[in-house]
C-alpha cells in the first residue's frame, strides 16, 4: 500500500490500516490537537490511508498560529523601545503583525536575538546589566515550566532587567472553546502528547464526562498516531468514550507534578487572546502578583495601533478546525512559505506549511 514502504514496520502499519479498514463503519470526525501531529500526519500520507468514513481535522495546536496579532502588534511595538533587547525563538521573527513584523523592525534596528531556550535569555541579560531583556513567552504547557523557572533563577540571582512578556496559552480551555462553538461536531481527539506529558492525561478527562467524546494520547510515530485513530475508532463504534493514554513511555495520569509545581508558583490562569477564536477565560497565563516585577507589561507602556488581520486570510478559521487551507483564497497564491501572509504558513508546525509541504492538491 502506499506510503506504508516509509514506515518503521510496514507490516504492523499495514495491519493497523487494515483493522480501521474494518472497524470502521460510522461517519467520524477526529481532530489533533498539536501541530507536530499534523505534520506527521501529513509527512506520512496518513490522511490518504485512512476509509472515507473518517474525516482528519487539524486543531489550534501550534502555538506561534494562535497568538493573536494584538498580542504580537504589543510585541513589535515594544522592540522600538530604546536600549531595549527582545530574545525570542526563530519561528516568532516572521510571523506578520497588523502592520510590520519582529524580522523587520529587526531590519529596521531593533535589538531582537533569536535563543532557543530561556537560559538563552536570561545570560543575556546578565550580559546585558544596563539593558532591559524582554523574552517572548511563546507556547503552551510544554515551555511554561521552563520560563517559571527562569523567572525564579532571575529573583534569586536579583537580575532585575529581565522581562517576560507572558503570552503562553493553556490547551484543554482552547478545546473546550472548540467544542463550544459547535463549528466542529467532533467524536475523537487526539490529545497533544508533549503537553501532556506535563499536564497529565487527567486533564483531558472533561472530554469523556462533559462531552461524551474520546481521546488518546499518542506519541508522534505514524504508528503511534495510526494506533490513536484504530482506538478511537474502537471508542465510537463501542459507543464508550474515555480517555485512553497510548503514549505511557512519556505519559502519566498525574503529569509532572515537579514541572506544574513550578507553574503554579510563577504564573496564576488569566484570559487569554486566540488568533481566530477570541478571548477565553483561564487559557493563559500571567505573572502571579510576587513575580509581577518581572512582567514586561507591567513594565512598559507602548501602543501598537489599531489591530488589523489581512484581507482574505483565513487563518483563525483554519485554526478552530472550521476550514481547510485549499478553502482560503491566498493558499498557494498570495500566501506560501517564503512569502506567508499568516502564521498558519509560517511555523513549521503550522496547518498551511503542512498541506504546502506534503500535502497533494486533492486534500
Amino acid at each position: 500500500m502506499k506510503y506504508l514502504d516509509e514506515f518503521r514496520d510496514p507490516e504492523l502499519a499495514a495491519s493497523l490500516v487494515e483493522s480501521i479498514h474494518r472497524r470502521s463503519t460510522r461517519q467520524i470526525r477526529i481532530m489533533e490537537f498539536c501541530g507536530t501531529h499534523t505534520v506527521s500526519i501529513f509527512k506520512h500520507g496518513i490522511r490518504q490511508l485512512l476509509p472515507p468514513t473518517i474525516e482528519m481535522l487539524s486543531g489550534p495546536g501550534c502555538p506561534i498560529c494562535v497568538t493573536a496579532n494584538t498580542d504580537l502588534d504589543w510585541a513589535i511595538a515594544l522592540a522600538s523601545q530604546p536600549n531595549l533587547i527582545i530574545t525570542t525563538f526563530g519561528d516568532m521573527l516572521r510571523v506578520p503583525g497588523s502592520r510590520s513584523s519582529l524580522e523587520r523592525a529587526k531590519a529596521e534596528g531593533a535589538d531582537i536575538r533569536i535563543v532557543y531556550s530561556t537560559l538563552d535569555a536570561l545570560q543575556i541579560a546578565r550580559d546585558n546589566p544596563e539593558r532591559p531583556v524582554v523574552f517572548l513567552g511563546i507556547g503552551f504547557e510544554t515551555t511554561a515550566p521552563t520560563v517559571a523557572v527562569s523567572i525564579l533563577q532571575a529573583r534569586e540571582e536579583r537580575i532585575e532587567n529581565y522581562n517576560v512578556l507572558s503570552l503562553h496559552k493553556l490547551t484543554p480551555p482552547a478545546t473546550k472553546a472548540v467544542l463550544d462553538s459547535g463549528e466542529s461536531l467532533l467524536d475523537g481527539i487526539i490529545g497533544p502528547g508533549h503537553v501532556t506529558t506535563v499536564i497529565g492525561s487527567r486533564a483531558w478527562e472533561f472530554l469523556p464526562q462533559e462531552y461524551g467524546i474520546s481521546c488518546v494520547i499518542a506519541g508522534f510515530e505514524p504508528l503511534d498516531v495510526l494506533q490513536g485513530i484504530y482506538t478511537l475508532v474502537e471508542r465510537v463504534e463501542n459507543s464508550e468514550p474515555r480517555v485512553d493514554n497510548l503514549y505511557a513511555r512519556s505519559v502519566r495520569r498525574e503529569g509532572n507534578q515537579t514541572a506544574l509545581d513550578y507553574v503554579n508558583m510563577v504564573f496564576e490562569p488569566n484570559a487569554a487572546d486566540w488568533r481566530g477564536m477570541g478571548t477565553i477565560p483561564a487559557s493563559g497565563l500571567r505573572l502571579r502578583a510576587e513575580f509581577r516585577r518581572f512582567d514586561a507589561r507591567e513594565n512598559y507602556k507602548v501602543d501598537p495601533g489599531p489591530t488589523e488581520e489581512p484581507p482574505g486570510c483565513l487563518c483563525g478559521d483554519v485554526i478552530r478546525g472550521a476550514a481547510t487551507p485549499p478553502d482560503c483564497p491566498l493558499y498557494r497564491e498570495a500566501c506560501t512559505p517564503h512569502n506567508p501572509v499568516g502564521p498558519c504558513m509560517v511555523s513549521s508546525e503550522g496547518t498551511c506549511a503542512a498541506y504546502y509541504m506534503y500535502a497533494g492538491e486533492g486534500l
